[in-house]
């Protein structure tokens, strides 16, 4: 069997676009801090990043047959940091969507990202997660939390990684929606122990994770950590880059940031739980686009035997722009 997975595809709709791949900027008040924030654009991680739709229909040309596709997460640009609940933002995973499921139909299946639920920005401290993002998700782009397919002895699972790691990203909600946030984490949660628990001896998951910052919260549930060395492999996405997830793994003992702010405890945070990230085999799938210093987009195929005699077989393949 053939799975080919794709991730942070970040499609801009014309209302994305409209708003200029300066959007970042605009929350920067001090005139170094935009212009280095417009470096490290320009060199460092996405020139443009609201020109990249071209790389969708390059997938779409040439990924070839699948028996599934999975899209990790990331489908819109979330220009407003309040994923889908912006209609901007909206029409993006809209449109990327229909793309991808008129070229796949029931042989696709997507995760949620954090972009599609909103979060708060890393500069300048705007936005953050809305409950309107989830039900337009839900209602709107009939995106699950919670999958899985069955690939003989594989079992292919998909989480919604915000949900999974409120604990951390609580503070990126509004107050008055935090025991609402709680209690769609908490049937996320019943769903996804449920499903481990209903585990064969001899099946192996591969599971669908777009955060990595999930994953420790992940192993504190039973039923998960009675059968993590049954995950073969944890897919992620959200980092776009191997250097990222290289920088995480090796600054997983970072000493806390509390000084620096909110969005600094919360990354420094996720650095510091990196180490617990080991059982469940992470592997990266970077953007389509990769990050501007090293343009190492790409997406992935994995060859699946049904009978699992032998272990998934990945193949990176790269995406030139």
């Amino acid at each position: 069997m053939r799975v080919v997975v794709l991730s942070d595809i970040h499609y801009a709709s014309a209302q994305e676009q409209a708003r200029g791949s300066d959007f970042e900027v605009a929350a920067v008040v001090h005139p170094l801090g935009r212009r280095l924030l417009r470096w490290y654009r320009r060199f460092i991680w996405l020139r443009e990043p609201l020109q990249k739709n071209y790389l969708l229909d390059r997938f779409l040309e040439r990924c070839g047959d699948a028996d599934w596709v999975v899209a990790n997460g990331d489908f819109a640009c979330n220009t407003a940091s309040v994923g889908l609940s912006d209609d901007a933002a909206c029409q993006s995973a809209r449109e990327c969507l229909e793309k991808l499921r008129g070229a796949f139909g029931e042989r696709f299946r997507a995760t949620f990202g954090d972009h599609e639920l909103g979060k708060v920005s890393f500069v300048g401290g705007r936005g953050g997660m809305r409950l309107a993002s989830w039900h337009r998700a839900r209602n709107e782009l009939g995106l699950e939390p919670f999958w899985q397919v069955n690939c003989g002895r594989y079992r292919l699972m998909g989480v919604a990684s915000s949900l999974v790691a409120l604990p951390i990203f609580q503070r990126d909600t509004l107050p008055e929606q935090l025991p609402e946030w709680e209690r769609l984490r908490s049937g996320h949660m019943a769903d996804i122990r449920q499903a481990f628990a209903g585990l064969a001896a001899d099946e192996r998951v591969l599971l669908f994770c777009h955060d990595p910052t999930a994953l420790p919260f992940l192993l504190e549930l039973p039923e998960v950590g009675q059968r993590v060395n049954q995950i073969e492999q944890t897919i992620i996405g959200h980092l776009h880059s191997n250097l990222v997830l290289w920088a995480s793994r090796r600054l997983a003992g970072l000493p806390r940031l509390d000084f620096l702010g909110h969005s600094a405890r919360r990354m420094s945070s996720a650095l510091r739980q990196g180490r617990l990230w080991r059982p469940f085999n992470v592997r990266l799938c970077p953007a389509l686009a990769g990050i501007e210093l090293l343009k190492d987009g790409g997406y992935f195929s994995i060859e699946l035997d049904p009978e699992a005699r032998m272990p998934a077989q990945f193949r990176l393949h790269p995406m030139p722009r």
